[in-house]
């Protein structure tokens, strides 16, 4: 949630907290840490907006928080909206929440996500929720991270910048930290494995790096007794029939990054959107469904083009000469809501919009009116393979073992960081068609980076795109080309990963898929 203070004769917005203070999963209710702290202007849109000053009082008191003026806004269960609106949101207050994230090149950070399957070693069955609870617990007190419970479970960790989550099935994520470098980002996943490994070993407990389950069906895998869940897995196979199948049964690895301004992010959602595709071919690694070859490289993907079309896709609209801020907003204003959170009760809102609330028409909670913190938790339940918060998100990969995790945020990094590449990318992507985009969509899943596309395949595409990841990297001048060598094998090849896995399934496996377990344990 924005905080908005008295500096001087006017009103600011506090733009700095951003994609590490505020962590949010896939279908995740807002974990933020709110404090005093000074503002920072942004270049796009002003921040002296009176009309969202009026929501937020000129002094913040704490609510059982060990400090002083300070707000803790809870990972999950959410807290009650502890500022409370004084007059009604406008769309201008929803389109100054997402400028509010704008910050000057030398504050931008790398946070990274990633998803991981735990398993026993003994059955190769999902961990069930009572070992997460123990596995969390130990984590909790040997390595020192916060608890946060959701009535007498325990469902996640918190650690300064960084926190431990629970997807739908089990699936275990690190949210972590903003960083500067991606050393520090690959530093980061590695002491998170190494934690995660030395409480989990001593349960029989791995974890497998890949893109969708292998070998378990549906009703094979735990559910989380965490509340909102309930109602997503309710209202999942009334708008798409694989909606199910991405909550338990997908993991992956993305990476959140910084803009400037709204023109600035405008750039790189569109060369995020174009190269997306490529993202996906290149970490493709999800070929198996229960036991056998799915006939896909990335099942984790094609899953997205039939779990809910309201609030999926390639976003065609971000390329329209109109797009900014507002669009978005119009758009997020008319995506349906999965609930709303009052009275520590998740409440089904499923079906009604935004819009609807922000006239007061909810049916679940008549006459009822949104805050800010609504608005930010809506927005957390749109997955475009780009998504729009006070950041951008790449959700393209799929999860896999842990040099990938580090290869995700450098191919990025490299590409929407750097000036020169970025103009490059967008260069390279400007006659690329609606149609032409959604094709790479459509076909990638299944035929990775040799899906065909003008006079060649995406694999030469992927050639040249790497190598202005590689370059831009190498201009931030922080030696960090080197975790591009993961993807680099790729393209050389031309063989995904997931081709990889099948060649394994085919020869030296004998037609197993239990072979992946040992192949992609963490």
């Amino acid at each position: 949630m924005a905080l908005v203070y008295k500096a001087g004769p006017s009103y600011c917005i506090r733009n700095d907290i951003t994609h590490g203070r505020t962590r949010q999963n896939a279908f995740g209710v807002v974990d933020a840490t709110i404090t005093k702290e000074k503002s920072v202007s942004f270049s796009s849109l002003s921040c002296n907006n009176s009309n969202i000053a009026r929501f937020f009082p000129q002094e913040i008191y704490g609510f059982g928080s060990k400090r002083r003026n300070s707000l803790i806004v809870a990972a999950s269960p959410p807290t009650e909206d502890a500022v409370i609106a004084a007059e009604p949101l406008t769309k201008e207050d929803l389109v100054g929440y997402l400028a509010s994230g704008c910050k000057p090149k030398e504050n931008w950070r790398i946070g990274t996500e990633h998803e991981k399957f735990g398993f026993e070693f003994k059955t190769l069955q999902p961990m069930k929720y009572d070992q997460i609870a123990e596995l969390l617990n130990g984590i909790s007190e040997r390595f020192d991270w916060e608890k946060v419970m959701e009535g007498d479970n325990i469902i996640g960790l918190k650690q300064g910048k960084q926190s431990i989550s629970l997807e739908p099935g089990g699936q275990f994520e690190l949210s972590g930290a903003p960083l500067e470098t991606l050393h520090q980002t690959c530093a980061e996943v590695n002491s998170h494995l190494y934690q995660v490994k030395a409480v989990a070993e001593e349960m029989g407990i791995g974890f497998l790096g890949i893109g969708f389950q292998p070998k378990w069906a549906i009703k094979d895998i735990p559910i989380m007794p965490k509340g909102r869940y309930e109602i997503m897995r309710n209202y999942m196979p009334k708008v798409g029939s694989l909606g199910l199948d991405m909550m338990f049964r997908t993991c992956t690895v993305q990476v959140n990054l910084d803009f400037d301004s709204e023109a600035d992010m405008i750039r790189k959602f569109r060369a995020g959107l174009a190269l997306q595709p490529i993202a996906t071919a290149l970490f493709a690694n999800s070929p198996f469904t229960e036991g056998k070859p799915n006939g896909y490289l990335s099942m984790r993907s094609q899953i997205w083009t039939d779990t809910d079309k309201n609030r999926t896709g390639m976003l065609p609209f971000v390329f329209d000469d109109s797009f900014g801020f507002e669009q978005y907003v119009e758009y997020a204003l008319d995506v349906p809501m999965y609930f709303v959170y009052r009275k520590k009760k998740y409440i089904d809102c499923t079906g009604m919009t935004f819009r609807d609330f922000m006239a007061g028409k909810l049916p679940c909670i008549p006459g009822e009116l949104p805050t800010l913190n609504d608005w930010e938790n809506h927005l957390t339940t749109i997955f475009p393979e780009v998504r729009l918060k006070r950041y951008l998100e790449m959700r393209g990969a799929d999860g896999g073992p842990w040099r990938r995790l580090c290869a995700l945020p450098a191919f990025w990094v490299g590409l929407l960081y750097d000036e020169v590449s970025l103009q490059n990318v967008l260069d390279m992507t400007a006659d690329w068609t609606p149609e032409e985009r959604q094709m790479l969509r459509n076909k990638v899943p299944k035929t990775g980076l040799k899906t065909p596309f003008r006079d060649g395949y995406l694999r030469h595409v992927a050639e040249d795109v790497l190598k202005l990841a590689k370059d831009g990297l190498e201009r931030r001048g922080y030696k960090e080309s080197g975790f591009l060598n993961e993807v680099a094998e790729v393209v050389r090849t031309g063989v995904t990963p997931a081709e990889k896995l099948l060649e394994l399934y085919h020869g030296k496996w004998g037609q197993s898929v239990d072979p992946v377990f040992e192949e992609l344990l963490y």
